[in-house]
């Protein structure tokens, strides 16, 4: 009986990474036994269509087919297509880093050929700086490729895009007919290329199931292609989708000619769903046992979930597998001088999660009614690193971004700790709440464990629309918080709104206020301005009036149903502040015009600030209390000292003292103390290592003071000499 699946996700995602859907899938496949195999179509697409045989069919193609007019910028390209021929398969290496050398000529700015994107480009060294001739170069390569997207655009494929290919069609499309009509058009350019690729697999696999997973909106084109052409040539093969898109725009789907496609759209985790549908297919379970399922029978369009089937726990769902994906060959692009930005885009990660769903989950803009939000269950810390461990052994890369909705500091905490006892080196990243347990010992301890940069949600940076939102943050607490990454060396990006109900012009200014604090106490990395959408399911979107807001209209679509449009009677005029602030953020990123007034990044009259100059200076200078506590976790995470009695003498007398050597990667860390409390931190140093099988709270650590028989273990713990030791590793966590 075959029971394959081909799991595929389609054009386009990321150049740099596969999208991570399929490779969990795989993962859980694995546990049942059954066989699968996944492609990235996208970046399969992409290295066809820019190679040196690629780029002389597409010359060849739009010289046969040339629109009546073109822009000056395209006749440029075409002009110059021997240069591209001749340099693509030279950048492609470059961009996939078996060519790295090829960075000198790139910099050098006369090896490849210019057209459009590179007259936007912002001075390199601004830009750049001291980052050297490898992201220069990447920068520029990428420039170059998008002279090229820009070519394909105007002259062969009007919806083409690197990551939101044919996006416009299916973004928030409530009538699903301008994309049946695209797809009952002949196929573009790009569909040939995708449609041979997908030939090819098919020939080889002839799976029982495909399985096209669609994570955004720029995936759904390209997935009813191929669902379409398996349908033509593979009448007999059953194809599901899932993915992201449907799980928030496709759950009142009300329109059956989707079904010309796809036999089923799944909604949310897809274990289960998938699991079930292959026992459906191969005869084993009946309709009725499907789960979150969208089918079309005796012509009705009808959705199955069966109450009795469970979702598998995160323990059960096995460690996401990679293999067939071709992962030496994926792009590191550098498109948007942001440091974070270049963080995705950038090298290859590989994606796991924390925890299922969001541990917060109060957000009132947020779709927190949706189970992939709503239910939140966390994944052990051991079995995360071995899950790194697998995936470590299997890509050779060592890189990790957690996929996180907000990934929770106790289970960070424990999963640092683990990695620094396995002796792992990875290097991660992660979405995080800025909320006051991410204490400095703790950032410290992230850092130490391999962490290098942290992304949350500032929002609109207004203590009255934090709480209207239901953050459970203040922008003081967020400014300590971003101090504690920053000094222990984590990167931080904050995503930025604008535009939330009931939000004023004086609230945008003042949010725009905060933010230029932050980066000027150097406290800020990194950051990016969204504008609000209102969702179907989320808080504002379920009760507008109680945001102050308006639905513009009620009337349901029969295809995608999640963004609102919606009217804002008490708000500004959001969508004027778009382009100051998004320019402000880009000059405050790279250390300049901080001292500005807000006016100038706007054209028209803005209200001045009413947030103190020093606002989030003097947030940093108040103290913290209460992060520490009786119950909190110490922990020893630097090498065992030296210790030797040494005698002081001063005006006639001597006294001994324990000196204490400590040595980092970095320096060299001397303290003194009394002989007997000297003794005792010698002794206790050992049993906090961060390799001893038990873990102490302070409570014990003072417990064990006093029963040596010492007096005042606040006044000796708390003052400078063991204060000052979380520089070599001693952390109150």
């Amino acid at each position: 009986m075959n029971n394959s699946v081909f799991l595929i996700t389609p054009p386009f995602t990321q150049l740099n990474t596969p999208y991570p859907a399929t490779a969990y899938l795989k993962g859980f496949l694995n546990t049942k036994g059954i066989p699968s195999f996944q492609a990235d179509l996208g970046i399969e697409v992409t290295l066809a269509l820019f190679s040196k045989q690629g780029l002389q069919d597409l010359f060849a193609y739009i010289r046969t087919d040339m629109p009546e007019e073109i822009s000056e910028n395209a006749a440029r390209i075409l002009a110059l297509q021997e240069d591209y021929i001749n340099t693509i398969d030279g950048v492609i290496a470059f961009l996939q880093g078996r060519n790295p050398t090829l960075a000198h000529l790139i910099s050098k700015r006369d090896f490849l050929p210019e057209a459009s994107r590179f007259s936007q480009l912002d001075d390199l060294h601004w830009a750049f700086g001291s980052m050297g001739t490898q992201d220069r170069a990447k920068h520029l390569a990428t420039m170059y490729l998008e002279d090229l997207s820009d070519l394909i655009m105007e002259c062969v494929d009007p919806h083409f895009g690197f990551s939101r290919y044919a996006e416009k069609l299916s973004r928030s499309a409530n009538s699903f007919d301008e994309l049946y009509d695209a797809l009952h058009e002949g196929y573009t350019y790009i569909d040939d290329i995708l449609t041979t690729i997908l030939a090819a697999r098919m020939e080889s696999l002839q799976p029982a199931l495909v399985a096209i997973s669609v994570p955004f909106p720029g995936n759904l084109y390209a997935a009813f292609r191929c669902g379409q052409w398996v349908k033509k040539h593979y009448p007999h093969v059953k194809i599901a989708m899932g993915g992201g898109f449907p799980n928030t725009e496709l759950r009142s789907l009300a329109d059956p000619r989707v079904f010309e496609f796809v036999d089923f759209i799944t909604l949310d985790d897809g274990e289960a769903p998938i699991e079930n549908l292959i026992h459906f297919i191969n005869g084993t379970k009946t309709a009725e046992e499907l789960k979150r399922t969208f089918l079309v029978e005796k012509g009705e369009l009808r959705y199955v979930s069966n109450p009795s089937c469970r979702d598998y726990k995160q323990s059960q769902t096995g460690t996401p597998d990679y293999s067939d994906l071709l992962l030496d060959r994926y792009i590191s692009a550098i498109e948007v001088v942001n440091p974070m930005h270049s963080l995705w885009s950038d090298g290859r990660w590989n994606k796991l999660t924390m925890a299922h769903g969001c541990y917060w989950g109060k957000c009132t803009f947020c779709d927190i009614s949706l189970d992939y939000i709503k239910i939140y269950e966390p994944v052990a810390a051991a079995l995360l690193c071995d899950r790194m461990e697998t995936i470590i052994a299997q890509t050779g890369q060592n890189g990790f971004h957690f996929v996180d909705e907000a990934a929770p500091p106790a289970l960070m905490r424990a999963l640092a700790l683990e990695i620094i006892r396995r002796k792992l080196t990875v290097s991660w990243w992660t979405n995080i709440r800025f909320e006051k347990s991410f204490t400095r010992d703790l950032c410290l301890l992230l850092k130490a464990s391999g962490c290098i940069a942290v992304s949350g949600g500032l929002e609109v940076a207004s203590d009255r629309l934090l709480g209207l939102i239901q953050k459970g943050i203040t922008v003081a607490q967020v400014a300590r918080v971003n101090r504690h990454f920053t000094e222990a060396g984590i990167m931080v990006h904050a995503y930025l709104m604008y535009g939330f109900p009931t939000q004023t012009a004086q609230e945008t200014i003042d949010s725009l206020e905060m933010v230029r604090q932050m980066f000027a106490a150097g406290i800020l990395q990194s950051a990016f301005w969204h504008q609000f959408t209102m969702t179907a399911h989320s808080p504002v979107g379920l009760e507008p009036a109680k945001f102050g807001v308006e639905k513009e209209s009620d009337v349901n679509g029969t295809f995608a149903n999640n963004d609102i449009q919606h009217i804002d009677p008490t708000g500004a005029d959001h969508e004027s502040f778009s382009y100051g602030l998004k320019k402000s953020l880009l000059n405050y990123m790279h250390g300049a015009c901080l001292d500005y007034p807000l006016s100038k990044w706007f054209d028209f009259k803005v209200p001045k600030t009413s947030v103190h100059p020093d606002f989030i200076t003097n947030a940093l200078s108040e103290e913290e209390t209460g992060t520490v506590k009786p119950t909190s976790k110490v922990v020893y995470l630097g090498r065992q000292p030296s210790m030797e009695i040494i005698t002081k003498s001063k005006k006639g007398s001597s006294w001994e003292m324990a000196s204490f050597t400590f040595q980092n990667k970095k320096e060299k860390l001397s303290i003194s103390v009394a002989p007997e409390q000297g003794r005792w931190l010698a002794g206790i140093l050992q049993h906090l290592a961060v390799q001893h099988p038990k873990t102490y709270t302070l409570q014990e650590v003072k417990d064990n003071y006093e029963a040596a028989g010492l007096e005042d273990f606040e006044l000796f713990w708390d003052n400078k000499p063991v204060n000052t030791l979380y520089k070599s590793g001693l952390l109150k966590l």
